[in-house]
């Protein structure tokens, strides 16, 4: 770069912001350079290609009645202006339809873009149509809806007939092209764009390192992927590695850390005055932005990673040095952002838009309230998580099958009658205010077969009461509503699990998120660790990220030379090749081992049962090692397995292990899979084939967390019958003791009378 362009005069102002802490920050206006880009201009963007299973709409689209509809959201990125758009329907309907009355109506925002008649020939078939959308109709935030318009007789007909249905394929397709917008250099706008909320697409961000990065270089790193895999945990992201090249397209995050002008690629980074932020345009791509993260050393690089991922919020400017970064209060277990408290009744409008607590019409779908429970509960001998439930809706004058519905991941925990006027008592009939009756509703959840990530889903189903022929008109006056004051209770529950446990590595990071910043952490990359590799450890941490909602600003990365300085931490192993010392120190641990073409795994029934990681205390589901293999072969098998640690009790290790660092990519595809066979992931060693997923082995040999002493003690004699023996037999042994001290004082007594 020329001399002049690092001449440049730097201004500079300083600001004082409070965030979680005390958070200085300096505005500097070009503390990045780098050679002059083209200015940038609308280019094309990429095409966007959605199936509405994409969109959030898991099952086809069901329409029944003369006057049906549905919908499904889309957004489109703010850099980015739909200039063409299209819908690619996939759908059938019944034969009994009069086509001159009956129509499916592609509606935008509320507005009709098109309609697909429904003629004779093509009834009760798999049908294609294909509408355009007019751009002007799509804006930042979009609804697409399709309303189904159905009738089956010229004269009197039942609005609800068996015969009026129209059924959508989720494989029908929403296909977006866009015009990309240039974007001004502003710290303001983070996270945008290196991440949008609006855009359903994996994130890809390629993180970019001057040279092979130290372990404090990845910490940082680590800091940042965790935070936008936080960001982006409803569509996962992944973050590839490059030394020393910028990326020859779109956006990235650059790190650097050192005294004086750095060089990574085609950018020259100036000296830094300390923790410093800066985006800026990358000089490949005029329409990409670079955040550059650098300082003088790797301590003032994880200042400043951290500041960004803490209080994005309050930054603005080009640029900015972060003066000072102080959190006023350390995390605590089980705190993370992502997860229910234990500590207190949550209410339900904690967890979802209390708009969507509301609904009306005789048939209005189900309120899905995501619950995500914090791992490792001890649901021994517990009834059920406390569910305090307020519920109003509008009492017909007659009904016979009105109902209210609770269900828990599907599974149907409690019905209630909603009763009809003619059949409320006195009391009940004073209740009603604003035509709306308030109902109460006590009950338990059970977590036996419950997941980290589960779904309280609640539905009002009116009975449609039939008044005759050509009587029967829908008059839709119904509503239901949830109170948001309704409470959910996991007080009563204990924070204890038998371990190791893969299934609940992969639906939550745990054991290493159980603390929200990863304090208690260590992950040992290889000796000499490739891009691959430092790929892979960042997209573990945008994957606990996902899972805490909290940035990894406490994690540890070492080498197997300094394990021993980190024996009180819970161990993350990555190992690609033969580069992992860990792997032949701990070799009597490993249930598996890969050395060259050579591989040996220890074997179980597992893959024959699947376990439920909820319950702490399951002896029956263990499966014992039955079989011990070695093979040679021309491809390798990646693994992942978990066992106690080998330098403190009751702390973790879990090692993902691949032959290279295509091994380790297929794990994460594993991990990050939505597929039934993801499941499978569970127990203390599981195989990756590609794509498939096999458990070897379930041994847990070792607890996390604690109990209540008398829970503890009981939870204990219930599994060692022994042990109640000898209670017994040492009560005996002291009542009897007792009962001699005393009839010997007594008989003292009356000799010395």
């Amino acid at each position: 770069m020329p001399s002049q362009f690092l001449a440049t005069p730097l201004r500079r102002r300083a600001i004082c912001l409070t965030m979680l802490g005390v958070f200085g920050v300096s505005s500097l206006p070009l503390p990045a350079l780098a050679a002059p880009a083209a200015s940038a201009v609308p280019v094309a963007g990429d095409p966007y290609v959605f199936t509405l299973k994409q969109l959030g709409r898991g099952y086809p689209i069901n329409l029944h009645g003369t006057d049906a509809s549905d919908n499904v959201s889309f957004d489109v990125p703010v850099n980015l202006v739909a200039t063409g758009a299209q819908v690619n329907l996939q759908y059938t309907y019944s034969p009994a339809l009069l086509p001159d009355l009956s129509q499916i109506n592609v509606m935008v925002n509320d507005v009709v873009a098109g309609s697909i008649p429904l003629p004779k020939e093509g009834a009760g078939s798999l049908q294609s149509a294909k509408v355009d959308i007019p751009p002007k109709l799509i804006t930042e935030f979009n609804r697409l809806s399709l309303q189904f318009i159905g009738h089956y007789t010229m004269n009197c007909e039942d609005p609800l007939h068996s015969s009026l249905w129209a059924r959508v394929s989720n494989d029908s397709t929403l296909s977006l092209q866009t015009t990309q917008l240039p974007m001004k250099d502003d710290l303001a706008l983070m996270p945008i764009p290196f991440f949008d909320r609006r855009d359903t697409r994996m994130l890809s961000l390629p993180f970019v390192f001057a040279g092979a990065p130290d372990n404090g270089t990845l910490e940082a790193a680590g800091t940042l992927s965790s935070w936008f895999g936080a960001l982006a945990a409803y569509r996962g992201a992944r973050f590839p590695v490059q030394i020393n090249a910028l990326p020859a397209k779109g956006n990235g995050i650059v790190l650097a850390s050192g005294e004086g002008p750095l060089q990574v690629g085609e950018l020259q980074v100036a000296a830094a005055k300390g923790p410093t932020l800066t985006v800026m345009a990358n000089p490949n791509d005029p329409n990409g932005k670079l955040l550059v993260v650098s300082g003088r050393n790797t301590t003032e690089l994880k200042r400043a990673a951290a500041a960004i991922a803490l209080g994005s919020k309050s930054l603005s400017g080009a640029s900015a040095v972060i003066d000072n970064l102080q959190p006023l209060a350390p995390r605590k277990p089980y705190d993370a952002p992502n997860w229910l408290p234990t500590d207190r009744p949550v209410k339900l409008a904690e967890l979802i838009d209390p708009k969507r607590l509301n609904v009306a019409g005789y048939n209005p779908g189900e309120i899905s309230i995501p619950l995500n429970f914090p791992p490792a509960l001890s649901n021994w001998r517990q009834d059920g998580v406390k569910l305090n439930l307020t519920y109003r809706y509008t009492p017909q004058p007659v009904s016979r099958n009105s109902s209210f519905i609770v269900s828990f991941n599907d599974s149907l925990i409690k019905s209630d009658v909603l009763l009809p006027k003619d059949k409320l008592d006195k009391g009940l009939l004073a209740a009603i205010k604003d035509e709306n009756l308030s109902r109460q509703m006590e009950l338990r959840l059970p977590l036996n077969t419950a997941g980290v990530q589960s779904r309280l889903q609640l539905r009002f189903m009116y009975d449609y009461v039939k008044e005759g022929q050509c009587q029967d008109v829908i008059i839709d006056n119904v509503r239901g509503s949830i109170d948001p004051e309704s409470t959910i209770d996991l007080r009563d529950y204990d924070h204890f699990m038998a371990m190791p446990n893969l299934g609940v590595f992969k639906d939550a990071g745990f054991p290493f998120t159980r603390m929200a910043d990863l304090s208690e952490t260590a992950v040992v990359m290889p000796d000499g660790a490739s891009a691959a590799d430092a790929s892979a450890y960042l997209s573990v941490l945008g994957r606990f990220g996902s899972a805490t909602g909290y940035p990894a600003t406490g994690v540890s990365v070492i080498q197997a030379a300094q394990v021993d300085k980190f024996a009180d931490k819970d161990l993350l192993v990555l190992a690609s090749g033969q580069d992992q010392p860990l792997l032949k120190q701990w070799a009597d641990r490993l249930p598996s081992q890969i050395s060259g073409d050579k591989q040996r795994f220890d074997l179980a029934d597992l893959a024959l049962r699947v376990r439920t990681w909820f319950n702490a205390d399951a002896p029956e589901a263990l499966r014992r090692a039955r079989l011990s293999m070695s093979y040679s072969g021309s491809s390798t098998t990646s693994y992942l397995s978990g066992f106690e640690s080998p330098l403190r009790s009751g702390r973790s290790v879990v090692v993902m292990a691949g032959a290279d660092g295509a091994g380790l990519s297929q794990i994460l595809d594993a991990l990050a899979s939505k597929d039934a066979e993801a499941a499978t992931v569970q127990g203390s060693l599981v195989a990756v084939h590609g794509t498939t997923i096999e458990p070897l082995l379930g041994e847990e040999d070792y607890f996390v967390g604690s109990m209540n002493p008398l829970r503890y003690l009981r939870w204990w004699l219930s599994r060692h019958v022994w042990g109640m023996f000898v209670l017994i037999a040492a009560g005996i042994l002291m009542l009897g003791g007792l009962a001699y001290l005393t009839l010997r004082a007594k008989a003292r007594k009356r000799l010395n009378a």
